[in-house]
């Protein structure tokens, strides 16, 4: 029998090739759904995994908690028992005007504004999502008719220094920094993608992103009044409808 994984309680025959990454460990259930005779697989820390299949292909969902850090060690260890395409589903603030609340996003990049990238590649490397996933994701959206947006999205390590960047001792950089991404039209901002596309790059394996916008605080700061849309439904569905498309491509 495999060794089991050491954080993720996993080993070889218990995941697909296909895994969909969301980091809540709540939502694991909720895109299970969507998949054949989906089961529990393991259950450790912030990881748990669920696995079914998919126009007849095993398929897995497997939370990674939030930030890169433990996003990074659950694509190292998927990855080591035989996961080959990686699909993050996650939420986004809004920073460029035109993204509101309840559109969704697809990064085709992404701003390595975190740590974790940093000990996989030298700073100078783009952290790029792999372009076959992308144009699944957007051929997925257009198919729900999803608004949706595709570009460089944001990534950092603290939320609040994101949210309440004025109480923290080094808020000239953070304010600065925000201002060039909003110059530089860039979508949104999370906190998982640019470690994923850096360490699947460096693994040789594939990885996209499909992000919920949950609210955009240019938009509110502008005075728009826009409600905060929390539901993952649509990034759920669309990166479903992606894995679909992969694996009817794939026979």
């Amino acid at each position: 029998m495999s060794e089991l994984q050491y954080h993720i309680a996993l080993a070889k025959g218990d995941v697909g090739e296909i895994c969909i990454l969301p980091g809540d460990p709540g939502r694991c259930v909720k895109i299970a759904e969507y998949l054949n005779s989906p089961r529990l697989v393991a259950q450790n820390r912030e990881f748990t995994t669920y696995t079914g299949t998919l126009e007849g292909a095993k398929v897995s969902v497997t939370s990674t908690g939030i930030g890169g850090p433990s996003a990074a060690i659950a694509m190292e260890e998927l990855a080591a028992i035989g996961v080959k395409t990686f699909i993050r589903v996650g939420t986004c603030g809004g920073i460029n005007m035109n993204v509101k609340s309840g559109h969704i996003v697809i990064p085709t990049a992404a701003i390595r504004n975190e740590g974790t990238s940093r000990e996989y590649a030298p700073i100078e490397y783009p952290a790029a999502a792999d372009y076959s996933i992308v144009i699944a994701l957007v051929n997925a959206a257009n198919k729900l008719s999803y608004i949706h947006h595709e570009g460089v999205v944001q990534c950092k390590d603290s939320f609040y220094g994101q949210h309440s960047p004025e109480r923290m001792p080094v808020s000239y950089e953070l304010t600065a920094k925000w201002d060039a991404w909003k110059k530089l039209g860039v979508l949104g901002s999370e906190m998982e993608s640019a470690a994923l596309f850096t360490v699947a790059a460096s693994l040789g394996v594939r990885c996209g992103t499909v992000l919920n916008v949950i609210w955009n605080q240019e938009r509110k700061a502008a005075g728009f009044n826009e409600p905060d849309d929390l539901s993952t439904e649509k990034g759920i569905r669309t990166a479903i409808e992606a894995v679909r498309s992969i694996i009817l491509s794939s026979n």
